[in-house]
């Protein structure tokens, strides 16, 4: 008898330092916290960025694809000025396919590259997402050259002011230029470096456009 009791006390002991561990090795497992992200792309369809503008459009499908199916993404196209084709999911591939298609044909009577306006509406869409609890950045593809009227240009003195501004209320903001040639890029990195950080801006001309995509799903915390 005096056995039996000594055998339940030592199983009754196991089970309860087996509870315990159990109980602080599940305390100390932190569940990730996702955080789904809303992607503002910025697509040239300008003349100038015509020859490379196929290229691009499927660089952007290949990045949608690697966002997940919480995520949210806005497409703004830029030309002699800049409006919304594209707001939903990045996985609806067709839908993304005819929204370019339809929206970024080469234009004759079109003349400019609105990428200031352009980024103004993508900034207050950022705003708008964050606010709906998402994980905002925006993605530029194009050759960043300004044409056509002054005031719809990026103005690179005055970018790095708006920038911080936006991210008063959206420290997370990424934001990735890709595309451009290395002159243009290395504007971008001495203008928004001071302001993003090293993690949340990227650049990279076509040549490391895959490489950039690892470095931007970093950035928005995948």
């Amino acid at each position: 008898m005096n056995r039996k009791i000594i055998i339940i006390g030592i199983i009754i002991l196991a089970l309860a330092i087996i509870t315990k561990l159990l109980y602080i090795g599940l305390k100390s497992i932190k569940i990730d916290d996702f955080k789904p992200a809303a992607v503002m792309f910025v697509v040239d369809s300008s003349a100038s960025n015509q020859e490379e503008l196929s290229e691009q459009k499927k660089y952007l499908k290949q990045l949608c694809s690697l966002l997940d199916p919480e995520d949210k993404i806005k497409i703004l196209k830029v030309s002699e000025t800049s409006y919304l084709i594209y707001e939903g999911t990045p996985h609806n591939n067709s839908g993304i396919q005819k929204a370019m298609e339809a929206f970024t044909q080469y234009n004759p009577d079109e003349y400019g590259t609105a990428y200031g306006e352009a980024l103004k509406k993508a900034f207050s869409h950022c705003l708008t997402m964050k606010k709906e609890g998402y994980t905002p950045a925006v993605v530029v593809i194009g050759d960043l050259e300004n044409e056509g009227s002054v005031e719809k240009q990026i103005n690179w003195e005055t970018l790095p002011e708006n920038v911080s501004a936006v991210k008063k209320y959206t420290p997370d903001l990424a934001m990735m230029f890709v595309f451009a040639h290395p002159e243009k890029l290395d504007l971008v990195k001495e203008t928004l470096t001071p302001v993003l950080g090293e993690k949340k801006l990227i650049i990279s001309p076509e040549q490391n456009a895959d490489r950039a995509s690892r470095e931007f799903l970093k950035a928005i915390g995948r």
